[in-house]
């Protein structure tokens, strides 16, 4: 039985799968949940995804922006997860004003600092 020669995309996919550790790239918020507490303040739960590649370059924290660029709260992550991916942290006691109706989370890496895919959030009945 003659075997096919796999497409160049599997071949692409294969080689990138492979390298994947080595070169971790952004981490990328892929999931949020923002609940607001009785005093009025938020939690955020903040699934990550990023290849963590050991000390040399994990995904380091998260945060929490208003739409001008201000940080209204962040997470600091204290090492890598390289076997835990995606992963979800959480904070809580973020204070948003009540006239800001969307957030921005974003992820920040060691190497690459902030980048990655964001998500827009919906806040104080926005």
């Amino acid at each position: 039985m003659k075997m096919k020669k796999p497409s160049l995309l599997l071949a692409s996919m294969l080689a990138f799968a492979s390298t994947g550790i080595a070169h971790a790239g952004e981490a990328d918020i892929v999931d949020v949940k923002a609940t607001q507490s009785s005093d009025g303040s938020w939690r955020f739960d903040v699934a990550v995804l990023h290849a963590d590649a050991g000390w040399d370059h994990y995904a380091d924290k998260w945060a929490v922006f208003a739409p001008d660029g201000t940080m209204l709260g962040e997470r600091v992550l204290a090492h890598p997860h390289d076997n835990e991916q995606p992963f979800t942290r959480s904070q809580s006691g973020i204070v948003i004003p009540n006239d800001i109706k969307q957030v921005i989370v974003r992820a920040h890496d060691s190497v690459h600092e902030w980048g990655g895919k964001e998500m827009i959030i919906e806040v104080n009945g926005g």
